[in-house]
């Protein structure tokens, strides 16, 4: 936890004091941890070698399975509902589960909402400063998958004090012209297995994670923070929204729900 706390801190000062006091905390956590996992496994040796059944099993695993590649993992042969028949080829996996994940939706009823638009002119400034960009990309996970353009967060992380200023009107370019860039649009999806499932035959038992870009990540963030304060100004939400608040916890949650039951 103080680790975490550090690095809190040198994010959001950003300064070499804070940075050197992180990383030696955090080399010492590292340090820490190698040497319990390394009296553990000595432990584990001792006790190996002290009960006759458990020596023999971990000599056979040492004299074989160790030695063995590790098996790659084989996508599951999927049924196709419709017509009751098991797929085999990497094509007909691929169409069940474009089928299952994309196909076309019809789009949701609104007309009930007309009453609840607020008619309000709010005026604020859309320029996007370096602060901004350099505090939201420090905030992104360093070693968190990437996505299609191959551009990792920890390296621009680490060229982020000479691209700075290229990001930034970069972003503020998009703002003006009102243009989304085409490479910012692009994902890459992933299927991935549910836990604890019987047998992954069925396109239900797999659920989709999108890789996006980290720069179109960072404007998006901006842009929800800057949305997120707007709204909280001028009091658009209701008091009862507690959902996708900033600094409403679930002491807010109780407060409301004590102060309805005392209403009532």
């Amino acid at each position: 936890m103080k680790s975490r706390r550090l690095q809190i801190i040198w994010k959001t000062q950003d300064t070499l004091k804070a940075w050197n006091k992180y990383l030696k905390h955090n080399n010492h956590k590292n340090k820490i941890i190698q040497q319990t996992k390394c009296a553990h496994f000595r432990i584990q040796m001792h006790e190996l070698s002290e009960a006759l059944k458990s020596i023999w099993r971990f000599a056979k695993w040492a004299r074989i399975e160790s030695q063995l590649f590790k098996k790659l993992s084989q996508f599951s042969s999927l049924k196709r509902s419709d017509i009751n028949h098991m797929t085999t080829t990497f094509e007909e996996k691929i169409e069940i589960l474009r089928e299952k994940f994309f196909s076309s939706s019809s789009q949701a009823n609104v007309n009930d909402n007309a009453e609840s638009f607020i008619s309000l002119t709010v005026s604020f400034n859309s320029c996007i400063t370096e602060d901004e960009v350099k505090q939201t990309i420090r905030w992104v996970k360093a070693d968190k998958a990437s996505s299609a353009s191959d551009i990792s967060n920890r390296a621009l992380q680490a060229s982020l004090a000479k691209l700075i200023s290229v990001l930034t009107s970069l972003f503020n370019a998009c703002i003006i012209h009102k243009y989304h860039s085409k490479q910012f649009k692009k994902t890459q999806t992933i299927v991935l297995r549910k836990s604890k499932k019987s047998d992954y035959i069925d396109s239900k038992t797999y659920w989709l994670i999108a890789l996006l870009n980290i720069m179109s990540k960072a404007l998006k963030s901006i842009m929800i923070k800057r949305l997120s304060d707007i709204v909280e100004i001028h009091c658009m939400l209701s008091n009862a929204q507690m959902r996708a608040r900033c600094k409403w916890f679930i002491i807010s949650t109780l407060n409301l729900l004590v102060d309805q039951v005392h209403t009532v």
